[in-house]
């Protein structure tokens, strides 16, 4: 979470970035703007971590976890929040077409139970079989657009390093667009620790709603 932030908070000398990662135990992360309270009885999930993007609680354990950063000046920046879920989820799709999975995208929405993210979809998120597979978050501000998103993948032999090359290849952000090793100097890496070690590893900002 610390480091999507400081991409974020980067994001006007940085340029689109798209990052991947996983999770080095079960946790669940929850929306900006839940409370705590709440959050803790929907899940039983520990630790629980407050997201800098909005939206619900998601579980994550075996998920596949990303993030994409855009700055002011790119044109992702201006997309209406819908349009913008619509077209991460299309380009996933278009990651899962490359490597033979049919995706669709939720026409409408399917209600579940609080804290089940994934048991229920709402319009647009990405569907294997009738199933949610993808959902995202979003956060806007003036520095960027910051993207938060999970793939629980369908229980079909597909690796993670196949699936998140389809991605790298299934970019279309403008003509001659190439994806470049992401090498941060060491201020950023410092802003990354000062925003674990301050924000998001305390108990104080976790509960803090």
């Amino acid at each position: 979470m610390a480091l999507d932030e400081a991409l974020l908070e980067a994001a006007p000398s940085l340029g689109p970035v798209l990052r991947f990662y996983s999770w080095t135990e079960p946790a669940a992360s929850f929306g900006y703007f839940q409370k705590y309270a709440e959050v803790e009885t929907m899940t039983q999930l520990r630790p629980l971590v407050r997201r800098p993007t909005g939206g619900g609680v998601v579980p994550h354990d075996a998920d596949w976890t990303y993030s994409l950063v855009f700055p002011p000046n790119d044109p992702w920046y201006d997309l209406k929040a819908v349009e913008s879920y619509r077209r991460v989820h299309e380009w996933i799709q278009t990651a899962f077409r490359q490597l033979k999975i049919a995706t669709e995208l939720a026409a409408c929405c399917r209600k579940a139970l609080p804290g089940q993210c994934f048991a229920g979809y709402e319009k647009l998120d990405v569907l294997w079989h009738g199933r949610k597979i993808a959902g995202a978050a979003q956060r806007r501000t003036r520095h960027g657009l910051l993207i938060q998103g999970s793939v629980q993948p369908p229980p079909i032999k597909l690796s993670r390093a196949d699936w998140e090359q389809a991605m790298c290849d299934a970019a279309r952000l403008k003509p001659g667009f190439k994806w470049q090793a992401f090498a941060p100097e060491a201020a950023f890496h410092a802003r990354v620790a000062e925003l674990a070690a301050n924000t998001y590893s305390q108990p104080a900002y976790n509960r803090r709603r």
